[in-house]
This record gives C-alpha cells, structure tokens and sequence, in this order.
C-alpha cells in the first residue's frame, strides 16, 4: 500500500506494464498469487484489475504471492516482513535483488517493520 496510499488508484503503467490496485499489483503477480475471486468465464485481465482495486482481494493476492515465494529467502537472515516487501517489489527473488533494498527501506520507515 506503499505505492497507492491506501486507496484504490486503479491501473497505470511501471517499468513497461500496467500495475493495478492498492498494491499496484502486476498481472503475472495475480497469477502467480492464485488468482483470487477470479470467476468462471471472467478473463484473467477482468479479474486482476477486480481483485487489485478490493482490498481484501489484493491484500489475500499479496499473501499468497508471500507464502508461495518466502522459501526463495531461507538462510537469509530476513525477518518475514523484509522478505514480504523486497519479493513483492522483485519478484519471488526479490530478496537476493540489491535493487530492492530502496523499497525495502521505505516500507521499513513508514511501517515499522523488521
């Protein structure tokens, strides 16, 4: 919510792709998260913008992205926030990303969180 403020901003583009929502959530994010909500007939495309823009939607989207990719950080030293955070921003590596730190940094400021 780093990136919206805590609203739902809807759609616009970073780094060459459209993110969406309270966690300005990319589409390959929402399919890797399980596509939460996502119903029969609905696109893939329909659901994401959806789901991005409905806060319990997104913050069950960015949870599940978490639990499956966490395992990539093992060894690391990171608490579960920092892990959290930098694979949110980078992908589910993001935490051996130095790229990621800034964000990290950022989150850690404004939340609190180690």
């Amino acid at each position: 919510m780093r990136e919206s403020g805590c609203k739902p901003i809807g759609c616009h583009m970073d780094v060459g792709s459209l993110s969406c929502g309270y966690y300005q959530i990319k589409i390959g994010y929402y399919e890797d998260c399980g596509q939460p909500t996502k119903k029969a007939g609905e696109t893939t495309e329909a659901a994401w913008k959806r789901c991005a823009d409905d806060l319990n939607c997104a913050t069950t989207c960015v949870e599940n992205y978490y639990n499956r990719y966490k395992s990539q950080c093992n060894g690391l030293g990171m608490g579960a926030c920092q892990i959290m955070s930098r694979n949110h921003n980078g992908g589910p590596r993001g935490c051996h990303n130095a790229n990621t730190l800034a964000y990290w940094n950022g989150v850690k400021s404004c939340c609190g969180c180690s």
